[in-house]
């Protein structure tokens, strides 16, 4: 792993492969491993860079209260450590709240970017509904604990599909989110709350967006991302078909797939 200090925080990240830089960007209750059925078809051909943001993983968690910004700011300092000269410019995916942030880091340095992916994720602000049901989580975490909390959140995360069929995936998350801590958890949903509609960046953004949608995803509605997908200039978009939230391990190979499909072709323009 590779460390940078950032606010006086440890914050760790992989580096894989070789190529064009490609940065991926895990969700809440998620580290740097949500991808990892992807890391291998993809370094084959692009230089990986899979964060463990801010109180994920082992990265330390950020001092006081924090927005999207301030952890767009940490994908910054890792892309200037990182990237230097023929390869400055890169391609962001993030996942669910890792959407969130990529956004955030498209609104301040789209020059920085050659194109960026949605997966599972949103640029709708939260609605009243939404901020409610996340206020209520938080107080659920103070009173209950982590462990009650994920234990009744993760597998809505998965279709009905994988749920009968695969649950070994649902144990498997809950290992990785069980390592996060409540008040990580909580500074994660207190920044989401305040999270501003950003569809002016996908209105504004001249380069390929590229949307991988679940079909029976319930945190982002596949019409709302279906939406959104008319908004950028450039749009690719893929629907998951028995996926819920988690398709890059519901459904790894054809994400793979979409992934290799979407940075082979931003690389020709």
């Amino acid at each position: 792993m590779a460390k940078l200090i950032f606010r006086d925080k440890k914050i760790f990240y992989r580096i894989e492969g070789a190529g064009k830089p490609v940065l991926l960007l895990h969700g809440f209750g998620e580290d740097g491993n949500i991808w990892k059925h992807q890391v291998d078809e993809l370094k084959q051909k692009y230089l990986l860079i899979i964060p463990d943001l801010p109180g994920s993983g082992q990265s330390e968690m950020l001092e006081g209260k924090c927005t999207l910004k301030d952890f767009a700011e940490v994908v910054k300092a890792i892309t200037d450590k990182e990237i230097k000269g023929e390869k400055s410019l890169l391609a962001m995916i993030g996942h669910s709240m890792g959407g969130y942030i990529t956004l955030a880091f498209a609104e301040k340095y789209p020059q920085l970017l050659t194109s960026f992916g949605l997966f599972h994720s949103s640029a709708y602000a939260d609605s009243e509904e939404k901020k409610e049901t996340r206020k209520k989580a938080i107080e659920f975490i103070k009173k209950n604990g982590r462990e009650p909390f994920l234990q009744t959140s993760v597998p809505n995360l998965f279709s009905e599909k994988t749920q009968e069929e695969r649950p070994e995936l649902i144990n498997e998350l809950l290992k990785l989110a069980n390592k996060i801590s409540p008040e990580a958890l909580i500074q994660y949903y207190e920044a989401m709350i305040l999270r501003p509609d950003t569809t002016g960046v996908l209105k504004s953004f001249s380069k390929p967006v590229l949307f991988i949608i679940g079909k029976h995803d319930t945190a982002v509605p596949m019409q709302d991302s279906l939406e959104q997908s008319h908004l950028p200039e450039i749009s690719f978009v893929h629907i998951l078909q028995n996926s819920g939230h988690e398709g890059m391990w519901e459904e790894e190979k054809i994400s793979s797939e979409y992934l290799l499909n979407f940075l082979s072709e931003v690389a020709k323009k």
